[in-house]
């Protein structure tokens, strides 16, 4: 157990560690209460509605991300964060105003979603390679499962306690406590011991477009990339998802909702632990994950059944952060920290900016064919990303299949590659 938590023997990660859990707790409370209003108070359970609101919130990956990537790769990352930080409590803020005043529409969520989308662009980059700053090159993989398990630990907590306000005393003091909760990295992020940081030194070359000409001399990377954009784009709609289901197939309120999204994080964060105990990432847990994941979402589109369904959404949770901590390992520790924070503002494009494309054809397949048709096209991407993976392993010549007619086992795979 000690060997999975290895990194927060480091102070100043143990302090980054804590502050990230109480704001990413409100970040999740905030997303949890935005959906459920557009849902249900600003439309009449429309969920192209929320579709849009997730594509404007996560569009701004797809044009801004070159920029952001530089950004985070020129400028001190810590001071960077303490902005960024500073504005997305201010959203919280400004949301948590016009719910009380009674005076939001939905064009309101509309603009305040792009708002956050546009500093979240600038803000994941830098907060992804400040990570190798507080803990060294060597703690890194274990560094970023921790981030993921802290992620979805707030995951677990935030959409609940959100669902439960929202029930009863209605959406506004979620967005108040989301707004606040930034307060805790920002604080953190003021306070750090700067001379136990591990600075990046010197800037790659290429400029903005630094991090492309860096990812054309890595195929294996480019492969990870184009197997998240897969999964990410098509199948993480888990709002739509969890939304519409809860609502529409089982006639659940907003604490059911809620309720669905804390169960996924149960396996994500056990997803993510089980990562940090492995020392080096390796490319085929993240294409049996893309394909676990696959399976784990077709599976759980067929049950009938509120709590049974809410139970699969653990294997959901599971697969999806196996594969997603495992490629953000993968790609940040074989990557010269001088391209990190353009390579990683990529892979947050990748993740993030697939949305705008995702989350309209979710909604629209959702409103169309019901919940379960939108679940079952997330569950085709997890299958089409395994293949894909699966066939770049074979045709780069990594992957051997051999075999030995003294096992029982007939069909060995065995792995001759970097990885």
């Amino acid at each position: 157990m000690a060997h999975t938590f290895r990194s927060l023997a480091e102070p100043n990660y143990r302090h980054w560690f804590a502050g990230a859990l109480v704001s990413n707790t409100g970040t999740w409370m905030q997303r949890t209460a935005q959906d459920w209003i557009v849902l249900t108070q600003l439309t009449n359970n429309n969920a192209s509605a929320l579709g849009i609101t997730m594509a404007l919130q996560m569009g701004p990956q797809l044009i801004m991300f070159p920029f952001a990537g530089a950004i985070a790769d020129k400028f001190s990352k810590r001071r960077l964060l303490m902005v960024t930080q500073s504005l997305l409590g201010a959203v919280g803020l400004l949301l948590f105003v016009l719910v009380i005043t009674d005076t939001i529409v939905l064009w309101h969520v509309y603009m305040t979603a792009l708002a956050l989308g546009i500093l979240a662009t600038l803000d994941n980059p830098s907060r992804q390679a400040f990570v190798s700053e507080l803990v060294g090159e060597k703690l890194l993989p274990n560094a970023v499962s921790l981030n993921s398990a802290s992620f979805n630990g707030a995951r677990m907590i935030g959409p609940g306690v959100a669902g439960v306000l929202t029930a009863l005393i209605g959406a506004g003091p979620v967005f108040l406590i989301s707004g606040l909760g930034f307060a805790a990295t920002l604080t953190v992020l003021i306070r750090l011991d700067q001379t136990r940081l591990h600075p990046s030194g010197r800037r790659g070359k290429g400029g903005i477009l630094g991090g492309f000409s860096y990812l054309r001399r890595r195929p294996d990377v480019t492969i990870v990339l184009v197997v998240l954009f897969i999964v990410a784009t098509f199948g993480f709609n888990f709002n739509i998802y969890t939304a519409t289901m809860a609502k529409v197939e089982f006639g659940k309120d907003a604490s059911g909702f809620g309720l669905l999204n804390s169960v996924m994080a149960i396996g994500s964060v056990t997803g993510a632990l089980v990562s940090a105990k492995r020392e080096k990432p390796r490319l085929r847990f993240i294409f049996g994950a893309a394909g676990g994941f696959g399976l784990a979402v077709g599976t759980a589109s067929l049950i009938p059944n509120y709590f049974v369904f809410a139970a699969s959404l653990m294997l959901v949770g599971f697969a999806s952060l196996t594969m997603m901590t495992s490629a953000n390992a993968y790609v940040q520790t074989t990557t010269p920290a001088h391209y990190r924070g353009r390579v990683m503002a990529i892979y947050a494009a990748v993740v993030m900016g697939g949305t705008p494309i995702g989350a309209p054809l979710a909604g629209w397949v959702a409103d169309t064919f019901g919940p379960r048709m939108a679940m079952g096209v997330g569950a085709a991407s997890g299958i089409i990303a395994f293949t894909v993976g699966l066939v770049w392993m074979i045709v780069s010549k990594n992957l051997r299949l051999s075999y030995d007619p003294k096992s029982r086992i007939r069909l060995h795979i065995s792995y001759h590659g970097r990885p």
